[in-house]
């Protein structure tokens, strides 16, 4: 009885005309669940719109968990691929092929292996021609992740979002060995010359280093004071057209919105803010990506895993938008609609 009347909901409304592609043949709180219910492949292909799990949260200074971030945000993920995007009215599936890689196989028995596993999964993917969004782990995975762009584009601006630097200076082991985690892999970066730092920025900080090693640095404050557009003009002035690494640390939002963190800062970006910036990128050239530090034990009602999803499905929108995808608004009385798909877009920024 429960099957036929589900048949005739079906019969009766054409699933494929209410809601995106991606969820047209299951529920939002079911099933095994990918990035936006996009297809598990074992190999991406130019074009595609890559996602890849890094479960680490061995370089981790606090509190860890953050291995089992991949899987939370991709849960999270569901309820995005029920709509159209917002703003937007389009569902990014029907622009770009998004595919899910599952996760990268790191071995913890040998922890020494982990960072060239990190770097090769990246690598294979990036000179594939599709472009990478990572799911951490705890932010060291972004030293892997820089290191396989870098093969392939040359030095990179990093437009980065955090409550820390992460440019602490690294020790130096008995042996010789140089620590890296995740508070100095950004220092080590710059030291191996994969970050230009005089064109990179970091967004939202608010904690203390010593030595910035000539970031440019727009504290939470400064985003407060000037706002998303102002503080987005000068990432892009500095930025200008070289090849872009955007990475998100959950933890630049203040922990009301993002408390399922490993080392939550208070006076951090508000949401709003956080997109607002995040659309005004839209016509930077970002190369790859990474949203990381979602540890899902310390959340709430997976706010902290819905915050880094989003983070993700503005990315697939930005590359749908930039692949055709009209980018529509909503009227109100005395609102100019500019004409032309351009205008809608620009208008993304300011929502």
């Amino acid at each position: 009885m429960f099957s036929g009347a589900t048949t005739g909901v079906r019969s009766q409304h054409k699933l494929s005309a209410l809601s995106p592609s991606s969820i047209a043949s299951e529920q939002t709180y079911s099933g095994t669940h990918t990035f936006l219910r996009a297809p598990r492949v074992d190999r991406a292909r130019a074009g595609d719109f890559a996602v890849l799990g890094i479960p680490l949260d061995i370089a981790t200074s606090n509190r860890p968990g953050a291995r089992l971030g991949p899987d939370a945000v991709r849960t999270a993920s569901a309820q995005l691929a029920e709509l159209k995007a917002y703003p937007g009215g389009f569902d990014p599936l029907s622009h770009v092929r998004i595919v899910d890689l599952g996760d990268a196989l790191l071995d913890f028995g040998f922890p020494q292996t982990i960072p060239a596993a990190i770097e090769d999964a990246a690598f294979e993917i990036v000179s594939s021609g599709a472009f990478l969004c990572a799911l951490g782990g705890d932010h060291f995975v972004s030293y892997p992740l820089l290191k396989a762009h870098a093969r392939t584009h040359g030095p990179l601006t990093l437009i980065h979002f955090d409550a820390h630097p992460d440019t602490w200076t690294p020790r130096t082991g008995p042996d010789g060995s140089v620590e890296i985690n995740h508070g100095t892999m950004f220092a080590q970066a710059i030291h191996d010359g994969l970050i230009d730092p005089k064109k990179s920025s970091q967004i939202g900080i608010r904690t203390w280093v010593d030595d910035p090693m000539g970031m440019n640095i727009f504290d939470s404050v400064a985003v407060a004071d000037r706002g998303p557009n102002e503080i987005v003009a000068m990432v892009k002035a500095l930025a200008g057209d070289s090849p872009c690494y955007l990475t998100v640390d959950i933890d630049c939002l203040d922990p009301a919105f993002a408390p399922g963190t490993g080392t939550p800062v208070m006076g951090g970006l508000t949401p709003r803010e956080l997109l607002a910036m995040l659309r005004g990128l839209e016509d930077v050239r970002i190369v790859g990506c990474d949203v990381v530090e979602v540890a899902p034990a310390y959340d709430h009602g997976g706010i902290t895993a819905l915050a880094a999803a989003t983070v993700v499905y503005e990315q697939a929108c930005r590359l749908a938008r930039k692949n055709g995808a009209r980018a529509d608004v909503y009227p109100w009385p005395g609102r100019a609609i500019p004409k032309g798909d351009d205008a809608r877009a620009g208008q993304l920024g300011r929502m």
